[in-house]
């Protein structure tokens, strides 16, 4: 067992008791600051109460209710827009009846030579200048690798949305048949029989060699002009 040993002078005690003193001084510090923390929380909890209770004379204040004891909200999911069907039908069959593959003398009977077409009304001079450039090409629709059926739905979905527009002169790209089964142009006479069916379409010409020569057509729309209007426009 091991004892300490004795004081045996009074340095020795004095040492000792400014030791102890110095533990007392640390503790009452620590002490005080540990009331002084304490009393800073307890004035931003009184802040918080009466900040709570001044709202809460103005509009109740609810408390928050624990996670556990939350009601959840089931949304109905929405419900998906109907779809028109009998409509898209509608605008289907109209698109299948505007454009027939049904070639008829009739059809061809306004057509030169020279691979154009006009109507009544339109001067062989529109013509003319149709086929060598003097109408700007405001829009194209290219046909190139498209089956006939979706050609002809995609020739008629153009010339919509071109008069919507108002456009008057835009390019069809029927393709020079290179790449089909014996290299013969199977959309080139459908396209000019299925423009010849609408009647915005004023007249239509091959298209300059730089336009896409044997293989594009030019066609002039109807447009917002009456055929009257017509030589005025070119004019212009």
């Amino acid at each position: 067992m091991v004892t300490k040993a004795p004081i045996k002078d009074f340095a020795a005690l004095k040492s000792v008791a400014e030791v102890l003193k110095a533990e007392r001084e640390q503790a009452a510090l620590e002490a005080a600051e540990r009331r002084a923390a304490e009393a800073e929380r307890q004035r931003e909890a009184n802040v918080f109460h009466d900040t709570m209770k001044r709202l809460g004379e103005v509009s109740p204040v609810v408390p928050l209710v624990p996670p556990s004891r939350k009601v959840r909200v089931v949304h109905a999911p929405k419900k998906a827009a109907p779809v028109p069907a009998q409509l898209l039908r509608d605008e289907e069959a109209a698109l299948q009846s505007t454009l027939s593959d049904d070639i008829t003398p009739e059809s061809l009977l306004e057509t030169d030579a020279a691979l154009s077409f006009y109507r009544d009304g339109v001067s062989p001079q529109t013509v003319r200048k149709l086929r060598s450039g003097k109408w700007v090409i405001q829009d194209q629709l290219d046909l190139h690798g498209l089956t006939r059926e979706l050609a002809r739905e995609e020739l008629a979905a153009f010339l919509n949305d071109s008069l919507k527009r108002g456009l008057r002169c835009v390019r069809v790209i029927h393709g020079k048949g290179l790449g089909s089964v014996n290299r013969e142009p199977v959309l080139k006479a459908r396209v000019r029989h299925w423009l010849t069916q609408r009647d915005e379409v004023l007249a239509f010409a091959q298209a300059r060699a730089q336009d896409g020569g044997s293989g594009a057509l030019v066609v002039l729309l109807r447009g917002r002009l009456a055929n009257a209007d017509l030589c005025a426009a070119e004019r212009a």
